[in-house]
C-alpha cells in the first residue's frame, strides 16, 4: 500500500486551534489517526475541552493546553507537557493570529486616523505569534531531523488589501519569514525538516463576520466585492483547506519547502 500520505500516529500541534478553522482541521487530522494538541488561550479552554471530547468520543487522542504564543515560558512548559504525554512533535500548525478594529483604516478614514499601537499588536500577534512556537516546537524536530512546520498566511500576504493595514503587513512578513526559515533549517538541520505555508482564501470566521456580514445576515459591500473577484463566486468551507494541510504534512510533500499553498476558490490569480 502506499503509503505517501499516511500519517497515522503522527503528533499534531495546532495553535490558535478553537476557532472555526482550527476546530475542522484537528478533528480532520485527529480522524486520520494523528494525536492532537490544541494550544490557544486559557479563555478558549472550554471550547478545547468540547473539541478534545468529541475527538475522544470518536476513537481518537487529543488535549487542550492553555498557552500565550506571545510568552516562551508558557511554550516551554507547554512543549514538556506535549514530550511527557506523546514523546514528540511531527507537525506544527502555526495558525495563531487576528486583526484589529483600530489597525485599520476605515472608508471614512486616512492614514491618520490610524492606531500605530494596534498595529504593532496585531503584527505582533501573527508574526511573533508564529516565531516563538516555532523556535519551541521546532526542538523535537530537530532532535529526530523530520517534521513539517505550516505556517498561515493569507490572500494579503501576496497583496495589500484596502483597509486591513496591520493585518496585511503582518501576513506580508509570515510570506517571508516562512521562505527564509525553510532554508534556514535545511541548512542547518537537514532535508527532514520542512516549513511551508497555506493561504486560505475568504472564509466566514468568527474574526471577520462584522467585516463581510451586516447585523441581518446580509453580505456587506466588502463582501460583494471579494465575491467578484472570486471566481468561485463564494466564500470557502473550513473543510477545504484539509487536503492541502494533510499534503504538506505527509511524506507526499518531502521535497516541497518554502512554498505557500493557496486554497482561494481562484482569488488571488483573477485580474478582471
Amino acid at each position: 500500500m502506499n503509503q505517501l500520505f499516511d500519517i497515522k500516529g503522527k503528533v499534531v500541534v495546532m495553535t490558535g486551534a478553537c476557532g472555526v478553522l482550527g476546530e475542522t482541521i484537528v478533528k480532520y487530522f485527529a480522524s486520520e489517526g494523528c494525536k492532537v494538541v490544541l494550544l490557544d488561550l486559557e479563555r478558549a479552554r472550554e471550547k478545547g475541552e468540547q473539541i478534545v471530547s468529541a475527538i475522544k468520543a470518536a476513537g481518537g487522542e487529543a488535549m487542550f493546553l492553555p498557552t500565550n504564543v506571545l510568552e516562551e515560558a508558557a511554550l516551554e512548559q507547554n512543549l514538556a507537557d506535549i514530550l511527557k504525554a506523546y514523546g514528540t512533535i511531527d507537525i506544527l500548525l502555526n495558525a495563531a493570529g487576528g486583526n484589529m478594529g483600530p489597525a485599520n483604516v476605515q472608508p471614512d478614514q486616512t492614514i491618520a486616523d490610524l492606531d500605530i499601537d494596534a498595529m504593532k499588536k496585531v503584527c505582533e500577534l501573527n508574526i511573533f505569534g508564529t516565531v516563538i512556537p516555532t523556535k519551541v516546537f521546532v526542538k523535537p524536530m530537530v532532535e529526530q531531523k523530520k517534521g513539517s512546520i505550516i505556517n498561515f498566511c493569507s490572500m494579503s500576504s501576496f497583496r495589500p488589501l484596502t483597509r486591513v493595514a496591520g493585518y496585511g503587513i503582518a501576513k506580508a512578513g509570515m510570506a517571508s519569514w516562512t521562505q527564509w526559515l525553510s532554508g534556514e533549517l535545511a541548512m542547518k538541520f537537514g532535508e527532514g525538516i520542512r516549513v511551508n505555508a497555506i493561504a486560505p482564501g475568504f472564509l466566514l470566521t468568527n474574526q471577520n463576520r462584522t467585516l463581510l456580514t451586516n447585523p441581518d445576515g446580509s453580505l456587506t459591500d466588502r463582501s460583494h466585492k471579494i465575491l467578484g473577484h472570486t471566481p468561485y463566486g463564494r466564500f470557502l468551507e473550513p473543510d477545504e483547506l484539509v487536503g492541502a494541510l494533510h499534503y504538506l504534512a505527509s511524506d507526499a510533500s518531502k521535497g516541497v519547502t518554502g512554498t505557500i499553498a493557496v486554497v482561494d476558490g481562484g482569488f488571488n490569480c483573477f485580474t478582471i
